[in-house]
């Protein structure tokens, strides 16, 4: 089964004191990229997570977006400053002395005086946070594949489409090409006729030669044996992928075939045979564009 690289994929899990939510898309890559944004305290389950997805994934650019959510992420604390506090209480009295002033500064407004009392946050690495996280990105994973999965299905239809074109198109030239040569003596003789007015009688021999010469230049048999071979090897691997990824021996195949319809073009000296490598250029370009989607 052929994979296409663009997909998308989402897990939502939503408990108690916390929900998780895990999504990510992936997008066409020479090679295997995954970035994961996610909060920092769950950092260190970065490379586990990168590893899971990579089961599911051989190529491709893979951006993963996790958010947590609730009450178990942060432990609050409070911390007290008691060398300041007592140096407030001390200042206290000390002022009410020097003014004659007795007025009592209560325990309740030293605590709320500026950089007494400070409230602290420790992130919680909560292993059953962790353990959901790491369930919910191979959910998350397992539906991008199948997103992938389902996509690859639609490119292989629409490839064999477009190779059966090709294999049309490289029949009707085998066809036409005999009937190049045979225009060509026919010309030939025609313009020799031409030339010499009846006057001196044609060499056959001479004639049959150059016709020869010019039918091995012609020669287009080794060119569209192989662009078929190509071909028959293109549609086996999408029918029978027994490695993955493809993608890249797919592409390399469609440039071998683009050799061989450009050799075709620059041997003819047919205007229907032209017709048809332009046909046939046209698909392989669409052929490549569909190919650069594969894994």
């Amino acid at each position: 089964m052929l994979i296409s690289m663009t997909g998308y994929g989402q897990a939502f899990v939503e408990k108690e004191k916390f929900k998780i939510n895990v999504e990510m898309k992936s997008i066409n890559h020479r090679f295997s990229e995954i970035t994961i944004r996610m909060p920092r305290q769950f950092l260190f389950l970065e490379d586990k997570l990168k590893k899971q997805v990579s089961k599911y994934v051989q190529r491709g650019k893979v951006d993963v977006f996790l958010t947590v959510e609730g009450e178990g992420l942060v432990q609050r604390s409070l911390q007290v400053d008691w060398n300041l506090l007592h140096e407030f209480s001390l200042m206290h009295k000390e002022a009410q002395k020097k003014l004659g002033v007795n007025q009592e500064l209560s325990l309740e407004k030293l605590i709320l005086l500026p950089d007494i009392v400070t409230v602290l946050e420790k992130e919680n690495q909560s292993e059953t946070i962790a353990s959901e996280i790491i369930t919910m990105t191979d959910k998350a994973a397992m539906e991008l594949l199948d997103m992938r999965q389902k996509e690859g299905l639609s490119l292989a239809n629409d490839l064999k489409q477009r190779l059966d074109k090709l294999n049309s198109l490289s029949s009707d030239i085998r066809k036409q090409a005999p009937k190049v040569v045979e225009a060509y003596h026919s010309r030939l003789l025609k313009r020799v006729d031409e030339f010499l007015e009846g006057k001196i009688e044609i060499d056959e021999g001479r004639m049959l030669t150059e016709v020869a010469i010019f039918a091995d230049k012609a020669n287009i048999d080794e060119e569209l044996t192989r662009l078929n071979s190509h071909v028959e090897q293109f549609i086996a691997i999408i029918e029978f992928p027994n490695e993955s990824p493809v993608g890249r021996k797919l592409d390399f195949l469609v440039q071998e075939m683009n050799r061989e319809v450009n050799t075709i073009g620059s041997k003819s000296n047919d205007i229907h045979i032209n017709k048809q490598v332009v046909e046939l250029k046209a698909e392989l370009e669409k052929i490549k564009e569909q190919v650069q989607n594969i894994e």
